[in-house]
């Protein structure tokens, strides 16, 4: 392995552990994945069965970006179609260790979409809201200059679709119209009845994402006690998203 893999595969770690604070209310047991590009068309996912606390080195499958993210190009395939595809994107086809349910996804972001680093977790603020009937609905508007700046000017969402291949077929989809209708990728996905994607250029920046899309949906929450949330016009929204102000913000809070 080569010192740059090494120290992605480090980095991967150190975030996956974090994540996994119980403090954080962002999984338990074995929920949630984690990713990391190397940077030479390779990238690290988590391994099934592994759980985030107890991340090490050993826990991560190394395959190849392109041939992961190509299995979506399918229309249809069966579960053990699937699990054989995932092993055939192996960098190490010995390797035993099956790669996480959503490894498509994951290579997606990391490839078309151009993250370095991936966060899947399912919060309890986030799912409070996604698991809601109104959740599409309580998250069509923005509501503080903060939470754009981090989180960038919207939200993906995704409705609840069968985790594995379907879902990263479907997500692949609404990444697609995203990126087509504000020119940059998603920094935050959610996926209903499921949980939150964070895509970063750092793993800091997965959790700080992570963190301020939850504070978000705490906030949302506690609109309700009053009314319900006030949104900021689209074109307040807008002029955060652009203001020259938070570009350099963006930049000193290190996030791309």
């Amino acid at each position: 392995m080569t010192s740059n893999a090494e120290n992605t595969l480090q980095q991967l770690v150190a975030m996956s552990l974090s994540l996994a604070r119980p403090d954080r209310d962002l999984v338990i047991l074995g929920e949630g994945n984690t990713s990391a590009s190397v940077g030479d068309g390779t990238f690290f996912v988590k391994a099934s069965g592994t759980q985030l606390p107890q991340a090490t080195p050993a826990a991560f499958v190394r395959l190849h970006i392109d041939a992961t993210a190509a299995i979506a190009d399918q229309e249809q395939m069966s579960d053990d179609a699937f699990k054989a595809a995932l092993d055939a994107a192996k960098v190490d086809p010995s390797d035993a260790r099956r790669p996480s349910t959503e490894t498509v996804l994951h290579a997606i972001a990391l490839g078309e979409f151009g993250a370095r680093f991936v966060g899947h977790t399912h919060p309890i603020a986030v799912n409070a809201i996604m698991c809601s009937v109104a959740a599409e609905e309580a998250l069509r508007g923005r509501l503080f200059p903060d939470e754009i700046v981090v989180c960038g000017p919207a939200p993906a969402y995704v409705p609840y679709t069968d985790p594995g291949f379907a879902l990263a077929r479907q997500t692949r989809q609404v990444l697609r119209r995203y990126a087509d209708e504000y020119g940059m990728p998603p920094r935050v996905v959610v996926m209903q009845n499921h949980g939150l994607i964070a895509l970063g250029g750092s793993a800091q920046e997965v959790e700080s994402i992570t963190d301020m899309f939850v504070k978000t949906c705490r906030v949302l929450a506690g609109t309700y006690a009053f009314g319900g949330p006030h949104f900021l016009s689209d074109a307040n929204a807008a002029r955060i998203h652009t203001r020259p102000d938070e570009v350099y913000r963006r930049r000193e809070l290190k996030l791309s």
